[in-house]
């Protein structure tokens, strides 16, 4: 009998929590994050504007009217129908997909020297290194477009490109603290194995170090993706190089009085890389967070 008792429970039932006892902890939690969503609220409420004046008609648009009547989705249809977004975007595509894989296949090994090996004079390549993180662009950009006058590529998107083939100094930076905390010992155990310095770095190292190399390329993608300075001093002359920055900015001299199709234009250029940061978060906040600080 013990053990049918025992078996036999009575249901659980769950007490109902009273509607003020709810809001009492719904102020509570208010409260306590209150700067938080006040600083949420001013984050997001660019993008909302940006979002709602897309949606208006012309006259709607800068207007004191805050809600589209009615919604206008036709106006990212008449962006493109407008401008040749598409180009643009494949532009942008290009420099920034061939720019980021420059970087990486670049950086990744000078940073595995410097991490890595030891040999004469390491410490003061860092210290280039670190040097050229300081020097302002504009410092040499006058020099870098003789030289691409002179090889007769301005006009395009390569000048943008080809730099980016021979390293970053923040790249290399920030890939070189990382490798410092992986441990010695899976080297040596490579080595001991037989293994040489490029399948060492290649198979061991890299693969470790998948989370920089992650934040490196997420980095290296929005910087190129958000360049106006760039494509606007090299592609300027030649319409069918323009990457989406040049061409937004000129779309929105063109259609300076419509704001709804800029904004709309705005909305084309920004929702790639928001999607990407998104679905890449995870990978670029370890990258960052794991990212040692070993001298």
């Amino acid at each position: 009998m013990a053990t049918v008792a025992s078996e036999v429970r009575a249901p659980v039932i769950r007490r109902t929590i009273p509607w003020s006892v709810r809001r009492r902890r719904l102020l509570v939690a208010i409260a306590d994050h209150s700067i938080l969503i006040a600083l949420a609220i001013v984050f997001l409420a660019p993008f909302v504007f940006i979002v709602l004046t897309a949606l208006m008609s012309n006259q709607q648009a800068l207007t004191t009217h805050l809600w589209p009547q009615p919604f206008k989705f036709s106006n990212v249809t008449h962006v493109f129908d407008t401008a040749p977004m598409l180009r643009y975007a494949g532009n942008t595509f290009m420099y920034a997909s061939l720019a980021t894989l420059g970087l990486v296949v670049s950086s990744v090994p000078v940073a595995y020297a410097l991490a890595c090996l030891r040999w004469r004079g390491r410490n003061l390549a860092f210290i280039c290194v670190l040097l050229a993180m300081m020097l302002p662009p504009q410092v040499t950009i006058i020099p870098v477009y003789v030289m691409f006058a002179h090889l007769h590529l301005v006009g395009t998107v390569w000048p943008l490109i080809i730099p980016n083939w021979f390293g970053d100094a923040f790249s290399i930076f920030l890939l070189r603290q990382f490798f410092m905390t992986i441990p010695n010992e899976y080297l040596d155990a490579a080595r001991i194995d037989g293994c040489g310095e490029l399948r060492i770095m290649f198979q061991v190292v890299a693969r470790m170090a998948k989370p920089a190399i992650a934040a490196v390329a997420l980095f290296s993608v929005l910087l190129c993706w958000n360049d106006f300075f760039g494509p606007l001093l090299y592609t300027l002359q030649n319409p069918a190089h323009w990457t989406l920055s040049v061409g937004l900015s000129q779309f929105r001299n063109q259609y300076s009085v419509q704001w709804n199709l800029v904004m709309a234009g705005t909305i084309v250029f920004m929702a790639p890389v928001i999607l990407l940061f998104f679905f890449a978060q995870k990978a670029f906040v370890e990258g960052i967070t794991l990212t040692g600080v070993k001298g």
